[in-house]
């Protein structure tokens, strides 16, 4: 029964060797022990915290970014909007100059027009009254040769003033 029930001398010694070597622990290794995981958890919770941070801070550029491309956009659609506006304008300015242009160029063509129809009016006109004259001076001078036809030319047109 040695075997089974240790003898009271072993077990104070094994006792005493159980205690010395906890107080051994306690004094030199369980404070850097205990001091180590505190470290550790420290570190961990910096690290949390640090992550937590970054991640509301990549939330607030993500925000800010959104703001910025949204008023970007925003910007975008208005200078497309004026130049839009600002192509209209010159379309129907260049439109409405070319109406004045052509207004014009089409007065000063009826211009030119009328003038040279009186122009070529005047000129028949005088043809006209020229050839009469040529027409009449050689009918007078046939007919008139004598002094009988003259006589009565003139007695035709007096008959003639009469009645008007």
């Amino acid at each position: 029964m040695d075997l089974i029930l240790p003898s009271s001398g072993l077990i104070f010694w094994q006792l005493f060797g159980f205690l010395a070597l906890l107080f051994i622990l306690i004094k030199f290794a369980w404070k850097p022990m205990l001091g180590a995981l505190e470290e550790r958890e420290a570190s961990i919770d910096n690290a949390l915290k640090s992550a937590e941070q970054a991640r509301s801070e990549m939330a607030n550029l993500k925000a800010e970014n959104e703001k910025l491309l949204a008023e970007a956009r925003l910007e975008r659609d208005n200078i497309l909007k004026k130049a839009q506006e600002a192509s209209a304008k010159m379309i129907e300015e260049a439109k409405d100059e070319a109406g004045k242009q052509g207004a014009q160029m089409i007065a000063n063509a009826k211009a030119v027009i009328e003038t040279e129809k009186k122009a070529a009016l005047a000129e028949v006109k005088t043809q006209v009254a020229t050839l009469t004259l040529e027409v009449t001076e050689k009918l007078l001078k046939k007919n008139l040769s004598d002094d009988k036809a003259q006589k009565e030319l003139v007695d035709g047109f007096v008959n003639d003033l009469k009645l008007n």
